[in-house]
């Protein structure tokens, strides 16, 4: 297993953590709006490993805001991490699966992606285009075998959800949500883990929402 991640200190807590429940784990720091970055580490996991079976990507990042006191600066960070990131990783590993004939494809949009999101624009507009690739992909590599779904995780309990939004915003999140309550980070995993074992050998191309019901996109 390989975490890549830009936090070189809670990634390497994470390879340890899972080396201490013996599981073979390796930190490699990436950042993902780096082309240079993001080749020297997947030439680096591919030397590691004598195959890549899964990638996910689940790089993400946002700020709230009205769009229009948002500026291209942020346009660009928002774009460059939640949607550039993806294709650089995908297109940094994608050719080893092809090689290969197998692999799947995780891609972590957002339902903000789906429905839109009061004060994200620019982040639903990356997610939505994290949609629209992973269904494109899916037909261009399905003949070799590989398969790529997405998951949209709706409101989740995660440091990053804190940062972006205020305590109202939260317990308004909750109470417009079916189930009355944030996502944990490891139900969405769990989504991850069904897109990344055999019980999906046969789907490809598909968005599945982990939002308690806010959501319910069709």
């Amino acid at each position: 297993m390989i975490i890549a991640d830009v936090d070189n200190v809670r990634g390497s807590e994470a390879e340890s953590r899972l080396r201490g429940e013996t599981i073979t784990a390796d930190f490699m720091p990436v950042d993902v709006t780096d082309e240079t970055s993001v080749q020297t580490m997947a030439s680096a996991a591919l030397d590691r490993y004598d195959q890549i079976d899964i990638v996910i990507n689940a790089a993400g990042w946002t700020y709230v805001a009205p769009f229009v006191e948002s500026t291209v600066d942020l346009w660009q960070r928002i774009v460059d991490i939640n949607f550039l990131g993806t294709l650089r990783i995908t297109h940094a590993f994608l050719p080893a699966m092809i090689s290969r004939q197998a692999g799947k494809i995780v891609n972590i949009a957002s339902d903000a992606g789906r429905v839109g999101s009061t004060g994200e624009s620019a982040y639903a507009g990356a997610k939505g285009g994290i949609i629209a690739f992973s269904k494109s992909l899916a037909r261009e590599v399905a003949r070799y075998g590989i398969n790529v779904n997405c998951i949209c995780p709706g409101p989740t309990d995660t440091p990053l959800l804190a940062a972006a939004r205020s305590e109202q915003d939260r317990e308004a999140l909750i109470r417009a949500t079916p189930f009355r309550r944030l996502a944990k980070p490891t139900e969405v995993a769990d989504a991850v883990l069904f897109f990344s074992g055999s019980q999906s050998d046969f789907i490809t191309g598909q968005v599945l929402s982990v939002s308690g019901g806010l959501t319910m996109a069709g």
